[in-house]
């Protein structure tokens, strides 16, 4: 990171400001195109969890290559200045995980991984029927690398 002052080192930091997101934002590249989405997730501390429909444009690019960023933000609010452009700016925190996403294929990995989802927005684990489970495509990315970055000015 370019500022370290503005760096953000401490893991439960870093995942707590994962935690607290109901979006984030996935970067996928194919044949160089990039593709960034929103999308919901689950997160267990090692892995982000997501869930797909049995195809489309993301299974393409996962299938592709399997390298992906994601972004996490809070507590952004723009800055203004009253007299200089060149002196607006944003306050914020983010982290910036780098990936490896690989399907889950087993039916109790993907209730698992469901409810690790449902667990993030609802703080409480599901029942699936199997029609459900048969339908949905699970996948969980594992975090190779995460930065964490603060620009609050008090």
């Amino acid at each position: 990171m370019k500022r370290q002052e503005k760096a953000i080192t401490d893991a439960a930091e870093i995942d707590q400001i994962i935690n607290s997101c109901d979006t984030c934002r996935l970067g996928l590249s194919l044949n160089n195109q990039p593709y960034v989405i929103p999308i919901s997730f689950g997160y267990d501390g090692e892995r982000i969890y997501i869930h797909t429909a049995a195809e489309g444009r993301k299974i393409d690019y996962f299938e592709g290559n399997p390298e992906v960023c994601v972004e996490f933000d809070q507590d952004v609010t723009l800055v203004t200045h009253e007299s200089s452009a060149c002196k607006w700016t944003a306050d914020y925190r983010s982290v910036i995980c780098f990936g490896r996403i690989s399907e889950i294929i087993d039916s109790e990995r993907k209730i698992d991984a469901l409810n690790q989802i449902m667990i993030h927005y609802s703080g409480r684990s599901w029942e699936y029927h199997p029609n459900q489970i048969s339908r949905v495509r699970v996948w969980q990315i594992d975090l190779l690398e995460r930065f964490g970055k603060s620009s609050q000015r008090g």
